[in-house]
């Protein structure tokens, strides 16, 4: 038996059939993904992070952007929680090619896309210095800084500052967590 194999897409003719979409869709480098919905918690814990990014960067030149712009990463297209730009984008402009920051809440169903797929692309993409992965069901992150072409994980947790020298901002983790009602396992477990 044989299998037809499909012709993958460029990002020109991705861009090209999203804009005539009704929702929105990341491009894997070969197909269209559709976006799920999230939880209360990941809209949140979204918002948080793009509001305090928009404090701290308020009359500078880097700019935070939230899930409604796109990025082009190692030749994919993704809808980033939360990302920083320090470079002038045009006001029509729905794809950044140059994120500085990016910043992913994990999800269930996106849990190995954004561990395994999105790490390494964002590996691969240069401008890109500091890659955040929040939880969505307890105060931590895994941040992967750039040194030279790796990107090196460090974890963070309630008591820690997530420190953005690239974009000089530094914020408190419990602050991406607020409105949320977060249940430490331990006391989960002892009850």
């Amino acid at each position: 038996m044989s299998v037809a194999l499909r012709h993958p897409m460029t990002v020109a003719e991705f861009l090209a059939w999203e804009e005539r979409q009704e929702f929105r869709w990341e491009f894997d480098g070969f197909e269209p993904v559709a976006m799920t919905g999230g939880t209360v918690a990941h809209q949140v814990i979204g918002d948080n992070i793009l509001v305090a990014l928009q404090n701290r960067l308020a009359g500078r030149h880097c700019r935070a952007f939230g899930a409604n712009l796109k990025i082009d990463v190692a030749g994919r297209i993704r809808y980033p929680d939360a990302f920083v730009s320090c470079t002038p984008v045009p006001p029509k402009s729905t794809v950044i090619r140059d994120p500085v920051v990016v910043f992913e809440v994990l999800s269930e169903g996106t849990s190995r896309t954004d561990r395994i797929a999105k790490l390494r692309e964002y590996g691969a993409t240069p401008s890109i210095q500091r890659y955040v992965i929040l939880e969505q069901d307890a105060i931590a992150a895994m941040v992967f800084v750039r040194k030279g072409t790796d990107l090196v994980a460090a974890t963070l947790t309630a008591d820690d500052t997530l420190r953005m020298p690239e974009i000089d901002v530094e914020v408190p983790m419990a602050e991406f967590y607020t409105g949320i009602e977060i249940i430490e396992e331990q006391a989960a477990e002892s009850a």
